[in-house]
């Protein structure tokens, strides 16, 4: 049996390709049924986010696994000829399988490395698994270990640190001019989508109040609302800068829109308080001479985006660390999935073992005639602890050595040495699985 994947990303398939193989929550469950109706798939899960769709399943043949995997992605998007998507896919079994999985979990190969949000995809994905019961007790530990995976990378690495994005810099910046924001004020210049992530972070960050200037007062009001803020009209926003401790500008106006003059008035009025200026707009909307007035601080588009590179370069170092963690704990892994292959054969040992102690307990008493309850309950105890004790130094031998080179010849030999081929056979029949090991 073999863990495999086959998936197409942001880094193979563009994205026309991959809005084809979106697969919504209301079409995972219709997806998992198909998938898991062949029966090559033993186990299934499907990930389906923006930048990736990619199937996991345990299988008996990893060729086969490959091949039927592919085949439900054809037949799933049938306006897509196979010659079109094969080139895109990407194919991991074994221990290549879990180290994308794992990388995958802790965001190593995401668009941008440390993103959250693919962390909670999996969870997702894997409820939906579990809700229409696709997977079993191989994925379901996979899982619970790519999980605990990501969890280690994001506790043990600054993968997640420092900010990615044009807004949050904007932010982390700001905290490094006035330490905690819990008693600032911010002024945003445009309602467009990059004030409003900038309004979502400061208001994350504990910033005490927004307010926001637009050219459509209805947009103001608009954003306002969501946040809480306050709507200003767009002919009062220099007035309302008095009352601003951090000035975010985000406008499409071709020229500056903040002076000199309009800023050394507010200056006056805040009795020189400290003010931040964040200009992002391209063409810029501030004025960068008022850098030279005492207690101003200006950064533009620039400035934060050589921020947002530094922070990039510093998360790949991280990801160096993070791959380290994830080759330890596939080292784990692999030793509890190869053991598995003892795991049959130990239960049929067992089984095989059980059958003889009863069969010779029934002839036996067929001899000395009825016993009493407690004279039976002697002879089950005194049988039991002596197949017990003649098991307890083979069953050993072979959860110790199943992951060892001599593993299979192990096997092998138990098999034959106490003709387990039938007892095999009736387990396989009842798919009786092996308990699952904590993390």
């Amino acid at each position: 049996m073999n863990i495999v994947i086959v998936g197409l990303n942001h880094r193979t398939a563009p994205v026309e390709i991959r809005e084809r193989f979106s697969i919504s929550e209301k079409q995972i469950g219709e997806a998992l049924y198909r998938l898991k109706s062949n029966p090559v798939i033993e186990e299934g899960l499907i990930l389906s986010t923006c930048n990736r769709v990619e199937v996991c399943a345990m299988v008996k043949e990893t060729t086969k696994g490959f091949e039927a995997i592919k085949n439900f992605l054809i037949h799933y998007q049938p306006g897509i000829s196979p010659d079109v998507l094969t080139p895109c896919l990407y194919m991991y079994a074994a221990g290549d399988g879990l180290r994308h999985l794992f990388r995958v979990a802790s965001s190593l190969d995401s668009m941008i490395i440390g993103e959250p949000q693919i962390l909670g995809q999996i969870k997702d994905a894997f409820d939906q698994a579990i809700l229409h019961k696709t997977t079993g007790v191989v994925l379901n530990k996979v899982f619970k270990k790519a999980i605990s995976v990501a969890k280690r990378v994001r506790t043990e690495t600054k993968i997640a640190e420092n900010a990615v994005s044009i807004s949050f810099a904007a932010v982390e910046l700001a905290r490094k001019i006035f330490g905690k924001l819990d008693r600032k004020s911010a002024l945003l210049l445009g309602a467009g989508e990059m004030a409003e992530l900038a309004a979502r972070h400061f208001v994350g960050n504990g910033v005490q109040s927004v307010a926001i200037a637009n050219r459509s007062y209805e947009r103001s009001l608009e954003l306002a609302k969501e946040f809480n803020g306050v709507p200003v009209k767009f002919e009062d926003f220099v007035a309302q800068m008095a009352e601003s401790d951090i000035v975010l500008c985000s406008t499409g106006a071709p020229r500056y829109l903040i002076g000199v003059e309009e800023v050394s008035k507010v200056i006056a009025i805040r009795q020189n308080r400290p003010i931040f200026f964040i200009d992002i707009s391209v063409p810029r909307n501030i004025d960068p001479a008022i850098n030279k007035l005492d207690n101003v601080f200006l950064y533009d588009i620039d400035d934060l985006q050589l921020a947002v590179e530094t922070n990039l370069r510093a998360r790949e170092q991280e990801a160096l660390k993070a791959d380290q963690i994830i080759d330890e704990e596939i080292e784990r892994f692999s030793r509890w999935f190869k053991s598995l292959d003892a795991v049959p054969m130990i239960v049929a040992l067992r089984d095989r073992a059980e059958e003889i102690r009863k069969a010779e307990i029934e002839k036996i008493v067929g001899k000395l005639g009825p016993l009493t309850p407690a004279q039976r309950e002697m002879l089950e105890g005194l049988t039991s602890s002596i197949v017990n004790k003649l098991l307890h130094s083979p069953l050993t031998v072979l959860k110790e050595e199943a992951h060892s080179t001599n593993g299979n010849m192990i096997l092998e030999a138990t098999r034959r040495l106490f003709h387990l081929e039938e007892v095999l056979s009736k387990l396989d029949e009842e798919k009786k699985v092996p308990p699952e090991e904590p993390l």
